[in-house]
Protein backbone atom coordinates (compact mmCIF):
# COMPACT_ATOMS: atom_id res chain seq x y z
CA UNK A 1 0.00 0.00 0.00
CA UNK A 2 1.37 3.42 -0.95
CA UNK A 3 1.80 5.79 2.03
CA UNK A 4 -0.51 8.79 2.14
CA UNK A 5 2.42 11.18 1.77
CA UNK A 6 3.49 9.79 -1.59
CA UNK A 7 0.80 11.42 -3.79
CA UNK A 8 1.91 14.80 -2.47
CA UNK A 9 5.56 13.93 -3.01
CA UNK A 10 4.95 12.75 -6.57
CA UNK A 11 2.83 15.82 -7.32
CA UNK A 12 5.59 18.08 -6.01
CA UNK A 13 8.25 16.38 -8.10
CA UNK A 14 6.09 16.39 -11.21
CA UNK A 15 5.43 20.10 -10.94
CA UNK A 16 9.14 20.63 -10.31
CA UNK A 17 10.11 18.71 -13.43
CA UNK A 18 7.57 20.47 -15.62
CA UNK A 19 7.97 24.01 -14.41
CA UNK A 20 10.55 25.31 -11.95
CA UNK A 21 12.17 24.89 -8.58
CA UNK A 22 9.50 27.13 -7.08
CA UNK A 23 7.23 24.06 -6.93
CA UNK A 24 8.76 23.04 -3.63
CA UNK A 25 7.76 26.35 -2.15
CA UNK A 26 4.13 25.94 -3.33
CA UNK A 27 3.25 22.48 -2.02
CA UNK A 28 3.80 21.44 1.61
CA UNK A 29 6.12 18.46 2.00
CA UNK A 30 7.85 16.62 4.79
CA UNK A 31 11.33 18.11 4.79
CA UNK A 32 12.70 14.88 6.25
CA UNK A 33 11.35 12.76 3.36
CA UNK A 34 14.20 11.48 1.20
CA UNK A 35 14.68 10.24 -2.33
CA UNK A 36 17.44 8.02 -3.73
CA UNK A 37 19.64 9.12 -6.67
CA UNK A 38 19.65 5.99 -8.83
CA UNK A 39 21.91 7.19 -11.64
CA UNK A 40 23.78 10.19 -13.07
CA UNK A 41 24.13 10.16 -16.87
CA UNK A 42 26.41 12.55 -18.78
CA UNK A 43 25.69 13.51 -22.37
CA UNK A 44 27.50 15.81 -24.79
CA UNK A 45 30.94 15.70 -23.17
CA UNK A 46 32.65 14.24 -26.23
CA UNK A 47 36.09 15.45 -25.15
CA UNK A 48 35.76 16.29 -21.47
CA UNK A 49 36.33 13.33 -19.18
CA UNK A 50 33.46 12.28 -16.94
CA UNK A 51 35.49 12.74 -13.76
CA UNK A 52 36.00 16.45 -14.49
CA UNK A 53 32.22 16.96 -14.58
CA UNK A 54 31.39 14.66 -11.67
CA UNK A 55 33.99 16.56 -9.60
CA UNK A 56 31.66 19.58 -9.73
CA UNK A 57 28.56 17.74 -8.54
CA UNK A 58 27.26 17.20 -5.02
CA UNK A 59 24.64 14.71 -6.23
CA UNK A 60 26.01 11.23 -6.92
CA UNK A 61 24.50 7.85 -7.65
CA UNK A 62 23.60 6.12 -4.40
CA UNK A 63 23.03 9.35 -2.43
CA UNK A 64 19.81 9.90 -0.53
CA UNK A 65 18.61 13.50 -0.56
CA UNK A 66 15.88 15.35 1.30
CA UNK A 67 13.18 16.50 -1.06
CA UNK A 68 13.37 20.02 0.31
CA UNK A 69 17.10 20.19 -0.56
CA UNK A 70 16.86 18.70 -4.04
CA UNK A 71 15.97 21.78 -6.14
CA UNK A 72 18.76 23.88 -4.67
CA UNK A 73 21.37 21.15 -5.05
CA UNK A 74 20.42 20.51 -8.68
CA UNK A 75 20.64 24.24 -9.42
CA UNK A 76 24.07 24.57 -7.79
CA UNK A 77 25.41 21.46 -9.54
CA UNK A 78 24.35 22.95 -12.86
CA UNK A 79 26.06 26.22 -11.96
CA UNK A 80 29.23 24.48 -10.82
CA UNK A 81 29.55 22.60 -14.11
CA UNK A 82 28.85 25.76 -16.07
CA UNK A 83 31.54 27.61 -14.08
CA UNK A 84 34.25 25.33 -15.46
CA UNK A 85 33.71 27.46 -18.62
CA UNK A 86 34.14 24.29 -20.66
CA UNK A 87 30.60 24.34 -22.01
CA UNK A 88 28.32 26.68 -23.92
CA UNK A 89 25.22 25.27 -22.23
CA UNK A 90 24.55 22.93 -19.30
CA UNK A 91 21.14 21.43 -18.52
CA UNK A 92 20.15 18.85 -15.88
CA UNK A 93 17.07 16.75 -16.48
CA UNK A 94 15.35 14.50 -13.93
CA UNK A 95 13.13 11.43 -14.06
CA UNK A 96 11.23 10.11 -11.04
CA UNK A 97 10.75 6.40 -10.40
CA UNK A 98 8.10 6.01 -7.64
CA UNK A 99 8.45 3.13 -5.19
CA UNK A 100 5.58 0.69 -4.67
CA UNK A 101 7.15 -0.56 -1.46
CA UNK A 102 6.71 1.63 1.59
CA UNK A 103 10.03 0.39 2.97
CA UNK A 104 11.99 1.72 0.00
CA UNK A 105 12.74 5.23 -1.19
CA UNK A 106 11.53 6.64 -4.49
CA UNK A 107 14.36 6.92 -7.02
CA UNK A 108 15.53 9.71 -9.29
CA UNK A 109 17.64 9.58 -12.46
CA UNK A 110 19.70 12.65 -13.35
CA UNK A 111 20.81 13.44 -16.91
CA UNK A 112 23.40 16.18 -17.45
CA UNK A 113 23.35 17.43 -21.05
CA UNK A 114 26.18 19.71 -22.17
CA UNK A 115 27.31 21.44 -25.32
CA UNK A 116 31.09 21.75 -25.42
CA UNK A 117 32.94 24.85 -26.50
CA UNK A 118 35.38 25.08 -29.37
CA UNK A 119 38.58 24.46 -27.41
CA UNK A 120 41.32 25.21 -29.94
CA UNK A 121 41.52 28.91 -30.73
CA UNK A 122 44.30 30.49 -32.77
CA UNK A 123 43.62 34.14 -33.40
CA UNK A 124 45.41 37.37 -34.29
CA UNK A 125 45.97 39.93 -31.55
CA UNK A 126 45.06 43.57 -31.92
CA UNK A 127 45.05 45.00 -28.44
CA UNK A 128 45.63 48.31 -26.68
CA UNK A 129 48.75 48.94 -24.63
CA UNK A 130 46.97 51.34 -22.28
CA UNK A 131 45.22 50.36 -19.07
CA UNK A 132 41.81 50.32 -20.72
CA UNK A 133 39.97 51.43 -23.82
CA UNK A 134 38.89 54.66 -22.18
CA UNK A 135 42.42 55.86 -21.40
CA UNK A 136 43.47 55.06 -24.98
CA UNK A 137 40.45 56.89 -26.41
CA UNK A 138 40.40 60.01 -24.23
CA UNK A 139 43.98 60.55 -23.00
CA UNK A 140 46.06 59.04 -25.81
CA UNK A 141 44.01 60.42 -28.71
CA UNK A 142 43.16 56.88 -29.95
CA UNK A 143 46.70 56.65 -31.33
CA UNK A 144 47.06 53.40 -33.30
CA UNK A 145 50.80 53.38 -32.68
CA UNK A 146 49.88 52.34 -29.13
CA UNK A 147 48.50 48.96 -30.15
CA UNK A 148 49.80 45.45 -29.61
CA UNK A 149 49.59 42.98 -32.48
CA UNK A 150 50.61 39.38 -32.93
CA UNK A 151 49.04 36.00 -32.36
CA UNK A 152 47.66 33.89 -29.52
CA UNK A 153 47.17 30.16 -29.36
CA UNK A 154 44.77 28.94 -26.71
CA UNK A 155 44.23 25.19 -26.54
CA UNK A 156 41.72 24.44 -23.79
CA UNK A 157 40.90 20.96 -22.55
CA UNK A 158 43.95 19.52 -24.32
CA UNK A 159 43.64 16.05 -22.79
CA UNK A 160 39.99 16.31 -21.72
CA UNK A 161 41.06 17.15 -18.15
CA UNK A 162 40.32 20.89 -18.30
CA UNK A 163 44.00 21.58 -18.89
CA UNK A 164 45.12 24.56 -20.92
CA UNK A 165 48.07 25.42 -23.16
CA UNK A 166 48.64 29.06 -24.07
CA UNK A 167 51.22 30.66 -26.34
CA UNK A 168 51.38 34.41 -26.90
CA UNK A 169 53.58 36.13 -29.46
CA UNK A 170 53.06 39.90 -29.44
CA UNK A 171 54.77 42.84 -31.08
CA UNK A 172 54.07 46.56 -31.54
CA UNK A 173 53.95 48.82 -28.49
CA UNK A 174 55.63 46.02 -26.55
CA UNK A 175 57.28 42.75 -27.45
CA UNK A 176 56.13 39.79 -25.42
CA UNK A 177 56.46 36.03 -25.66
CA UNK A 178 54.67 33.87 -23.10
CA UNK A 179 54.25 30.11 -22.75
CA UNK A 180 52.05 28.56 -20.08
CA UNK A 181 50.48 25.20 -19.32
CA UNK A 182 48.04 24.44 -16.53
CA UNK A 183 46.32 21.29 -15.34
CA UNK A 184 43.76 21.66 -12.55
CA UNK A 185 44.24 18.12 -11.20
CA UNK A 186 47.39 16.02 -11.26
CA UNK A 187 46.36 13.58 -8.51
CA UNK A 188 43.81 10.81 -8.40
CA UNK A 189 41.74 12.58 -5.75
CA UNK A 190 41.42 15.64 -8.03
CA UNK A 191 42.60 18.16 -5.46
CA UNK A 192 46.13 19.20 -6.53
CA UNK A 193 46.76 21.27 -9.68
CA UNK A 194 49.86 22.57 -11.44
CA UNK A 195 50.71 25.51 -13.67
CA UNK A 196 53.99 26.49 -15.34
CA UNK A 197 54.66 29.93 -16.89
CA UNK A 198 57.66 31.46 -18.63
CA UNK A 199 57.72 34.88 -20.24
CA UNK A 200 59.93 37.54 -21.75
CA UNK A 201 58.92 41.16 -22.43
CA UNK A 202 60.59 44.33 -23.67
CA UNK A 203 59.27 47.90 -23.99
CA UNK A 204 60.43 50.91 -25.96
CA UNK A 205 57.81 53.15 -24.37
CA UNK A 206 56.91 53.04 -20.68
CA UNK A 207 55.43 55.25 -17.94
CA UNK A 208 58.41 56.33 -15.83
CA UNK A 209 56.45 58.38 -13.26
CA UNK A 210 52.96 59.57 -12.32
CA UNK A 211 52.00 63.23 -12.38
CA UNK A 212 48.60 64.62 -11.37
CA UNK A 213 47.36 61.00 -11.23
CA UNK A 214 48.27 60.32 -14.87
CA UNK A 215 51.08 58.18 -16.22
CA UNK A 216 53.89 60.11 -17.92
CA UNK A 217 55.46 58.15 -20.79
CA UNK A 218 58.86 58.22 -22.45
CA UNK A 219 59.56 56.71 -25.86
CA UNK A 220 62.85 55.62 -27.43
CA UNK A 221 64.23 53.63 -30.34
CA UNK A 222 66.14 51.57 -27.80
CA UNK A 223 64.73 49.13 -25.28
CA UNK A 224 63.74 50.99 -22.10
CA UNK A 225 62.58 48.07 -19.96
CA UNK A 226 63.14 44.32 -20.03
CA UNK A 227 61.45 41.64 -17.97
CA UNK A 228 61.93 37.87 -17.80
CA UNK A 229 60.17 35.50 -15.42
CA UNK A 230 59.50 31.86 -14.67
CA UNK A 231 56.78 30.62 -12.33
CA UNK A 232 55.57 27.38 -10.82
CA UNK A 233 52.11 27.38 -9.25
CA UNK A 234 50.50 24.65 -7.15
CA UNK A 235 46.78 24.71 -6.40
CA UNK A 236 44.76 22.79 -3.86
CA UNK A 237 41.00 22.59 -4.19
CA UNK A 238 39.18 21.42 -1.09
CA UNK A 239 35.62 20.40 -1.76
CA UNK A 240 33.82 22.42 -4.40
CA UNK A 241 34.35 26.00 -3.32
CA UNK A 242 37.67 26.33 -1.47
CA UNK A 243 40.83 27.10 -3.48
CA UNK A 244 44.39 27.42 -2.14
CA UNK A 245 47.22 28.63 -4.38
CA UNK A 246 50.99 28.58 -3.79
CA UNK A 247 53.05 30.49 -6.35
CA UNK A 248 56.84 30.55 -6.68
CA UNK A 249 58.16 33.09 -9.15
CA UNK A 250 61.59 34.35 -10.17
CA UNK A 251 61.69 37.71 -11.95
CA UNK A 252 64.47 39.77 -13.48
CA UNK A 253 63.89 43.42 -14.43
CA UNK A 254 66.22 45.88 -16.11
CA UNK A 255 65.73 49.48 -17.28
CA UNK A 256 67.75 51.86 -19.42
CA UNK A 257 69.98 54.47 -17.76
CA UNK A 258 67.59 57.11 -19.15
CA UNK A 259 64.77 55.88 -16.90
CA UNK A 260 67.01 55.85 -13.81
CA UNK A 261 68.03 59.45 -14.51
CA UNK A 262 64.46 60.67 -15.09
CA UNK A 263 63.16 58.90 -11.98
CA UNK A 264 65.87 57.66 -9.59
CA UNK A 265 63.13 56.02 -7.51
CA UNK A 266 61.92 53.79 -10.35
CA UNK A 267 63.99 50.96 -8.82
CA UNK A 268 65.24 53.18 -5.92
CA UNK A 269 68.72 54.69 -5.60
CA UNK A 270 69.10 55.01 -9.41
CA UNK A 271 69.42 51.25 -9.82
CA UNK A 272 68.88 49.83 -13.30
CA UNK A 273 68.10 46.22 -12.43
CA UNK A 274 66.12 44.13 -9.97
CA UNK A 275 66.11 40.40 -9.43
CA UNK A 276 64.11 38.54 -6.84
CA UNK A 277 62.30 35.36 -5.89
CA UNK A 278 58.72 35.73 -4.69
CA UNK A 279 56.47 33.36 -2.76
CA UNK A 280 52.72 33.99 -2.70
CA UNK A 281 49.89 32.20 -0.93
CA UNK A 282 46.28 33.01 -1.77
CA UNK A 283 42.92 31.62 -0.71
CA UNK A 284 39.58 31.90 -2.48
CA UNK A 285 36.11 30.83 -1.46
CA UNK A 286 34.08 30.97 -4.65
CA UNK A 287 30.43 30.05 -4.60
CA UNK A 288 28.95 32.21 -7.35
CA UNK A 289 26.23 31.15 -9.73
CA UNK A 290 28.24 32.41 -12.71
CA UNK A 291 31.94 33.33 -12.60
CA UNK A 292 31.63 35.59 -15.65
CA UNK A 293 28.67 37.70 -14.50
CA UNK A 294 27.49 36.64 -11.02
CA UNK A 295 23.99 37.35 -9.76
CA UNK A 296 23.94 35.19 -6.63
CA UNK A 297 26.54 33.80 -4.29
CA UNK A 298 29.66 34.70 -2.36
CA UNK A 299 33.30 35.36 -3.25
CA UNK A 300 35.93 35.74 -0.51
CA UNK A 301 39.64 35.97 -1.22
CA UNK A 302 42.87 36.91 0.48
CA UNK A 303 46.57 36.57 -0.05
CA UNK A 304 50.04 37.33 1.20
CA UNK A 305 53.13 37.66 -0.98
CA UNK A 306 56.79 38.01 0.00
CA UNK A 307 59.42 39.11 -2.51
CA UNK A 308 63.18 38.97 -1.93
CA UNK A 309 63.69 35.64 -0.18
CA UNK A 310 67.08 34.83 -1.71
CA UNK A 311 70.36 36.33 -0.38
CA UNK A 312 71.14 37.73 -3.84
CA UNK A 313 67.77 39.50 -4.21
CA UNK A 314 67.81 43.30 -4.29
CA UNK A 315 64.04 43.85 -3.97
CA UNK A 316 62.19 43.18 -0.70
CA UNK A 317 58.44 43.57 -0.58
CA UNK A 318 55.43 42.39 1.44
CA UNK A 319 51.91 42.48 -0.02
CA UNK A 320 48.73 41.57 1.91
CA UNK A 321 45.25 41.80 0.40
CA UNK A 322 41.70 40.66 1.14
CA UNK A 323 38.26 41.05 -0.42
CA UNK A 324 34.68 39.93 0.15
CA UNK A 325 31.81 40.17 -2.33
CA UNK A 326 28.20 39.11 -1.88
CA UNK A 327 25.55 38.78 -4.59
CA UNK A 328 21.82 38.74 -3.80
CA UNK A 329 18.68 38.03 -5.80
CA UNK A 330 16.15 40.59 -4.57
CA UNK A 331 13.13 39.12 -6.31
CA UNK A 332 11.67 39.67 -9.73
CA UNK A 333 14.41 40.84 -12.06
CA UNK A 334 16.41 42.76 -9.44
CA UNK A 335 19.86 41.82 -8.11
CA UNK A 336 22.32 43.49 -5.77
CA UNK A 337 26.09 43.10 -5.32
CA UNK A 338 28.29 44.60 -2.60
CA UNK A 339 32.06 44.33 -2.31
CA UNK A 340 34.79 45.36 0.15
CA UNK A 341 38.48 45.19 -0.82
CA UNK A 342 41.69 46.19 0.90
CA UNK A 343 45.42 46.01 0.19
CA UNK A 344 48.51 47.00 2.14
CA UNK A 345 52.19 46.89 1.13
CA UNK A 346 55.51 47.31 2.91
CA UNK A 347 58.07 48.86 3.29
CA UNK A 348 56.87 52.46 3.22
CA UNK A 349 59.72 53.44 0.90
CA UNK A 350 59.43 51.25 -2.17
CA UNK A 351 60.29 51.45 -5.87
CA UNK A 352 57.96 53.40 -8.12
CA UNK A 353 57.17 50.33 -10.23
CA UNK A 354 55.58 48.61 -7.19
CA UNK A 355 53.50 51.65 -6.14
CA UNK A 356 50.14 50.53 -7.47
CA UNK A 357 47.03 51.81 -5.71
CA UNK A 358 43.84 52.26 -7.73
CA UNK A 359 43.45 52.30 -11.50
CA UNK A 360 46.46 50.31 -12.66
CA UNK A 361 44.80 46.89 -12.25
CA UNK A 362 41.25 45.60 -11.79
CA UNK A 363 40.82 47.59 -8.57
CA UNK A 364 39.04 50.77 -9.50
CA UNK A 365 36.46 53.21 -8.17
CA UNK A 366 34.07 53.63 -11.09
CA UNK A 367 34.16 57.21 -12.31
CA UNK A 368 37.98 57.31 -12.11
CA UNK A 369 38.74 55.14 -15.15
CA UNK A 370 41.15 57.77 -16.51
CA UNK A 371 43.22 58.11 -13.32
CA UNK A 372 46.00 56.19 -11.59
CA UNK A 373 46.28 56.82 -7.85
CA UNK A 374 49.56 55.46 -6.47
CA UNK A 375 50.02 54.49 -2.83
CA UNK A 376 50.92 51.84 -0.26
CA UNK A 377 47.42 51.22 1.17
CA UNK A 378 44.09 50.99 -0.62
CA UNK A 379 40.46 50.34 0.26
CA UNK A 380 37.40 50.05 -2.00
CA UNK A 381 33.67 49.69 -1.38
CA UNK A 382 31.58 48.91 -4.46
CA UNK A 383 27.79 48.55 -4.82
CA UNK A 384 25.67 47.55 -7.82
CA UNK A 385 21.90 47.29 -8.22
CA UNK A 386 21.02 45.38 -11.40
CA UNK A 387 17.81 44.93 -13.33
CA UNK A 388 17.65 42.09 -15.83
CA UNK A 389 16.22 43.32 -19.11
CA UNK A 390 16.25 39.88 -20.73
CA UNK A 391 18.05 36.54 -20.65
CA UNK A 392 17.55 34.33 -23.71
CA UNK A 393 19.26 31.52 -25.55
CA UNK A 394 19.30 31.78 -29.34
CA UNK A 395 19.59 28.65 -31.44
CA UNK A 396 21.16 29.26 -34.86
CA UNK A 397 19.97 26.18 -36.70
CA UNK A 398 21.47 27.40 -39.98
CA UNK A 399 24.94 27.17 -38.41
CA UNK A 400 25.98 23.52 -38.43
CA UNK A 401 28.90 23.82 -35.98
CA UNK A 402 27.51 22.71 -32.62
CA UNK A 403 30.08 24.70 -30.60
CA UNK A 404 28.83 27.97 -32.13
CA UNK A 405 25.14 27.54 -32.96
CA UNK A 406 23.83 28.21 -29.43
CA UNK A 407 24.20 31.84 -28.36
CA UNK A 408 23.11 32.92 -24.86
CA UNK A 409 22.43 36.66 -24.57
CA UNK A 410 21.50 38.62 -21.44
CA UNK A 411 21.33 42.33 -20.70
CA UNK A 412 21.28 44.20 -17.39
CA UNK A 413 20.73 47.82 -16.44
CA UNK A 414 22.99 48.63 -13.47
CA UNK A 415 23.02 51.52 -11.02
CA UNK A 416 26.30 51.66 -9.11
CA UNK A 417 27.95 53.65 -6.33
CA UNK A 418 31.57 53.19 -5.24
CA UNK A 419 33.92 54.69 -2.67
CA UNK A 420 37.65 54.29 -2.18
CA UNK A 421 40.74 55.60 -0.47
CA UNK A 422 44.47 55.48 -1.23
CA UNK A 423 47.02 56.19 1.49
CA UNK A 424 50.25 57.44 -0.06
CA UNK A 425 53.51 58.84 1.34
CA UNK A 426 54.58 59.93 -2.16
CA UNK A 427 51.52 62.00 -3.06
CA UNK A 428 53.48 65.25 -2.96
CA UNK A 429 56.43 63.76 -4.86
CA UNK A 430 54.18 62.71 -7.74
CA UNK A 431 51.80 65.68 -7.41
CA UNK A 432 48.74 63.54 -6.76
CA UNK A 433 45.41 65.31 -6.44
CA UNK A 434 43.46 62.19 -5.48
CA UNK A 435 45.62 60.32 -2.95
CA UNK A 436 44.87 60.62 0.79
CA UNK A 437 41.27 61.71 0.23
CA UNK A 438 37.91 60.00 -0.13
CA UNK A 439 37.07 59.02 -3.70
CA UNK A 440 33.47 58.40 -4.73
CA UNK A 441 31.74 57.69 -8.00
CA UNK A 442 28.28 56.76 -9.21
CA UNK A 443 26.53 56.14 -12.48
CA UNK A 444 24.51 53.89 -14.75
CA UNK A 445 25.65 51.11 -17.07
CA UNK A 446 24.24 48.73 -19.64
CA UNK A 447 25.87 45.29 -19.37
CA UNK A 448 25.48 42.79 -22.20
CA UNK A 449 26.59 39.21 -21.45
CA UNK A 450 26.93 37.06 -24.53
CA UNK A 451 28.73 34.39 -26.47
CA UNK A 452 31.82 32.68 -25.01
CA UNK A 453 31.80 34.75 -21.81
CA UNK A 454 31.93 38.16 -23.44
CA UNK A 455 30.73 41.06 -21.29
CA UNK A 456 30.18 44.44 -22.95
CA UNK A 457 29.73 47.33 -20.52
CA UNK A 458 28.65 50.86 -21.45
CA UNK A 459 28.80 53.26 -18.48
CA UNK A 460 27.95 56.86 -17.74
CA UNK A 461 29.60 58.13 -14.53
CA UNK A 462 30.16 61.14 -12.29
CA UNK A 463 32.78 61.27 -9.51
CA UNK A 464 33.25 63.28 -6.32
CA UNK A 465 35.30 65.88 -8.20
CA UNK A 466 32.33 66.53 -10.50
CA UNK A 467 33.99 64.90 -13.52
CA UNK A 468 31.58 63.08 -15.84
CA UNK A 469 32.40 60.47 -18.42
CA UNK A 470 31.09 57.81 -20.75
CA UNK A 471 33.15 54.61 -20.72
CA UNK A 472 33.25 51.29 -22.53
CA UNK A 473 34.74 48.09 -21.13
CA UNK A 474 35.06 44.61 -22.58
CA UNK A 475 35.79 41.55 -20.49
CA UNK A 476 36.52 38.12 -21.90
CA UNK A 477 37.53 34.75 -20.47
CA UNK A 478 38.81 32.21 -23.02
Amino acid sequence: MIPKTWPTVILVLTVFLLSSQQAFAIFPIDSTQKILIRSVTLRGNYRTRDRIILREMTLRAGDSVRLSDLPGRIAWDQRNINNTTLFVTVDIGTQLIPSSDSTQLAQLDLTVTMKERWYFVAYPVFDLADRNFNEWWYDRGHDFSRVIYGGHLSYRNVTGNNDKLQIAFERGFLQRTVLSYSKPYIDRAQKIGLRVDVGYMTNKEIPYRTQFDKWVYIKSEETLRERAYAALTLTHRRGLYHYHTFDTRYTRYSIADTIARLNPDYFLDSRTNLQFMALTYSYRYDRRDNVVYPLQGTLISGGVGVSGILPSDNFHFLDISASATRYWALGGHFYYAGSLRGRSTWPTRQPYFSLRGLGSATDMVRGYELYVVDGQRTAIWRNSLRYQLFNVRKQLNWLHVRQFNTVPVAAYLTVFADAGYVHSTVAEQYQSLLANKLLAGTGLSLDVVSFYNLVFRFSGTINAQGKTGFFFNLAQEL
